[in-house]
């Protein structure tokens, strides 16, 4: 490996491979146990960058002269190892080095696949990517029951597994299963397996639960080399079956990114070769495809996401000194409807304090305490929840009528109903029972921090603290500043937020903050060319190429019409001149429609034929819904899906920059970190302004690029 190659890796941390002879009882000769390990604990996963793939050559130059029975490869406690070190990609500018990394980690790996020796996988931890392929090189694996992620997630990325993961993976445990764990999973927001579940699909040979898993492995390898031990793989078959696992990975992919991630079209690609198990054509084909990938902005652009998630999620820009936060012993959720029940079921999971919740009536405080109940016993039944915790829970919620059952509470979030008059009476209402200190929090999704709390003695303890729907599952909190805030409250914000284990963003006190803002922006961008004649199913699939986890429509049904149309009144009362109101969307909302779209077989015909601007028919077989066609005033000037793209990427560029220099957040990267933590935009966009850039929206409406040349994309 050349020293310019290993240059463009100043920080990798090298995950040192070392070599020792056991004697094994049973074995006759030695052992080759080769350890990766990169001097950390389990924080901070062993990875492969240059230092650590020549370490694990030279281990193996050593194993291999010793002439031992068996060589066999494991990790430090809790990781084997999670993949290639990502570090230093964003520096290759030349083609050159980029093949040679692909090349480098295919030289190494084989060497086990190749040897005459039996090699053997003792995954006794986390397991991903090319720590992954680096197990799938060996003969034989075993898995621990106790090992933590197992998984590919190189597409969620906007890349493929480089280092033999395509070609392997199929051969061994057929081509279906590899498109699930290659691209399904992946592209299911990184859904990882479980040691169990790995082995059922024989990833695995052999998962052992013992706490001695070195030792039961080598015993276990003994068997397996004195023919004690049976190892059997399934057949392949090369026939129909391959063909229909990969019309069904093309289906995922074109559901999923559209084409927009060139990367994972390819993965596909390779998985169809890996149908000849001629590792030579194969390893070949992923050395250039992989070249390519990390050549490419999209790929650049999954990197500084996956950057993002991963640190500057971990240490919010803007945050105060974490020394200022309370400590939080109680908390108090005002209402008890859907939204409060999953806040409360949050609180209670993470925290694991006292939960009390509130509301106008009885029986909605029984309902909603019921819920979470409910919720409890479904986590026990997954085996997520022991019975102990269980009960533990369920007696640390508590409802009450009286919102003197808050008064020792330190931490109180509202989630009623979306007016101010009605938060800033809930507000009015603690006060005269929490202590002065008692943070008051607003899950608002779009009303003003400073306005809710102007009326109080202490403004200083309101903060913003925006959940997203469902909140379990998405990971962003918007923690908002009001002009009053003090750094004690805010910081307490945080700290609670990453108790949560929630990702924090810092926002100013603006209206709708940044993902509402941003969606209702392009949104209205969208409805507005179907207002003035555009056809629904042209509009709502304009942004395909994007790779958008879902259409406009589509965000609209989930979000729902009447809550979209609330947060749209909010920000046309701010900014008139770019957030307008559509008499057709308030008809839509006031008829009381849920969507645009149906699937109802019977009203197809009807409803093809009353479609407004053409056919009516969406992706899926979908259709206009008739009611909406007849209640829908279109004009008639129809636009093309390239302009409707066009305006709704112009109108997002302009929105973000107006956004930075008002301060709402600090950098751009918030901007693009609230927007895949919050909104699911696809990892291979950077968010929104990395793909902004490199498609020259920015330059063309603001003059300048987000982000400078070289972040998020190659550097020239």
């Amino acid at each position: 490996m050349t020293n310019d190659f290993a240059a463009l890796f100043p920080d990798e941390v090298v995950t040192k491979a070392f070599t020792r002879l056991v004697d094994v009882p049973g074995l006759a000769g030695k052992l080759a146990l080769i350890t990766i390990d990169n001097g950390h604990d389990h924080t901070r996963p062993s990875t492969f960058g240059p230092g650590g793939l020549t370490s694990l050559n030279a281990a193996l130059d050593e194993a291999f002269a010793a002439e031992p029975a068996a060589i066999a490869v494991t990790g430090k406690p809790f990781v084997f190892a999670v993949g290639a070190d990502l570090s230093g990609i964003g520096r290759i500018s030349e083609r050159e080095h980029a093949h040679q990394i692909a090349q480098t980690g295919h030289d190494v790996f084989r060497r086990l696949t190749e040897s005459k020796i039996p090699t053997f996988a003792f995954v006794n931890g986390a397991t991903l990517g090319g720590g992954l392929e680096l197990a799938l090189s060996c003969h034989y694996r075993t898995v621990a029951a106790n090992a933590g992620a197992i998984a590919f997630p190189e597409c969620f990325l906007g890349l493929f597994p480089g280092w033999g993961g395509t070609q392997l993976l199929p051969n061994l445990i057929g081509p279906d299963a590899a498109v699930t764990v290659i691209i399904e999973n992946a592209l299911s927001q990184n859904r990882m397996l479980n040691p169990k579940k790995a082995r059922q699909l024989g990833i695995f040979d052999e998962l052992l639960e013992s706490p001695d898993f070195l030792e039961e492995s080598l015993r276990w390898a003994v068997r397996v080399i004195n023919g004690e031990q049976a190892v059997t793989r399934p057949e392949i078959d090369r026939g129909k079956a391959w063909d229909d696992a990969v019309a069904r990975a093309k289906g995922i992919v074109e559901a999923r990114t559209h084409g927009a991630s060139p990367a994972v079209t390819k993965a596909v690609e390779l998985i169809e070769l890996a149908r000849g198990n001629d590792l030579d054509a194969g390893y070949a084909a992923e050395t250039e495809a992989l070249a390519d990938a990390l050549m490419s902005d999209e790929l650049r652009s999954g990197l500084y996401s996956f950057d993002l998630t991963q640190k500057r999620a971990k240490r919010p820009a803007g945050a105060p000194d974490k020394s200022l936060a309370r400590n939080v012993t109680k908390v108090g959720v005002v209402g008890a409807g859907l939204m409060a029940g999953q806040l409360a079921l949050l609180f209670v999971r993470r925290l694991e304090v006292p939960v009390v919740i509130t509301d106008i009536d009885q029986e909605r405080i029984d309902r909603g305490v019921a819920y979470i109940h409910g919720e409890i016993d479904k986590l026990a039944a997954k085996g997520r929840l022991s019975a102990d915790a269980v009960n533990r829970l369920k007696g640390l919620v508590t409802g009450s009528l009286d919102k003197k059952a808050f008064a020792d509470a330190d931490f109180v979030i509202e989630a009623v109903f979306e007016e101010m008059s009605v938060k800033q009476q809930v507000f009015a209402e603690l006060e005269q029972y929490v202590s002065p200190e008692a943070i008051l929090a607003t899950n608002t999704s779009s009303l003003s921090i400073t306005e809710m709390g102007s009326k109080l003695k202490n403004p200083e303890r309101v903060v913003g603290f925006h959940f997203f729907n469902p909140v379990a599952v998405l990971p962003l909190l918007e923690v908002v500043r009001g002009e009053q805030t003090d750094d004690a409250a805010l910081a307490t914000a945080f700290k609670v937020g990453k108790q949560l284990k929630k990702s924090c963003v810092l926002v100013k006190d603006a209206p709708a903050f940044v993902v509402n803002r941003l969606l209702t922006r392009f949104m209205g961008e969208v409805i507005a060319t179907i207002d003035e004649g555009t056809p629904f199913e042209v509009a709502d699939n304009a942004l395909e190429p994007l790779g958008l986890p879902m259409s406009p429509m589509v965000l609209l049904q989930l979000v729902g019409p009447a809550v979209a149309q609330h947060v749209n009144e909010t920000m046309h009362a701010a900014y008139p001149g770019r957030f307008g109101l559509s008499d057709n969307m308030q008809r839509f909302v006031a008829a009381r429609k849920a969507a645009v779209w149906i699937t109802d077989e019977s009203s197809q015909s009807a409803a093809q034929s009353a479609s407004v601007g053409g056919g009516g028919r969406a992706t899926g077989g979908q259709v206009v819904d008739p009611e909406v066609a007849a209640l829908w005033e279109q004009g008639d000037k129809p636009s093309t899906s390239e302009q409707v793209r066009d305006r709704a990427l112009n109108a997002l560029a302009e929105e973000i920059r107006i956004m930075l220099d008002e301060g709402v957040v600090v950098e751009a990267q918030d901007i693009d970190l609230c927007m895949l933590l919050g909104a699911g935009w696809p990892f291979w966009l950077g968010g929104i302004t990395p793909y902004l850039d490199r498609a020259g929206v920015s330059e063309k409406i603001n003059g300048k690029r987000f982000l400078a040349p070289g972040v998020a994309s190659v550097p020239a």
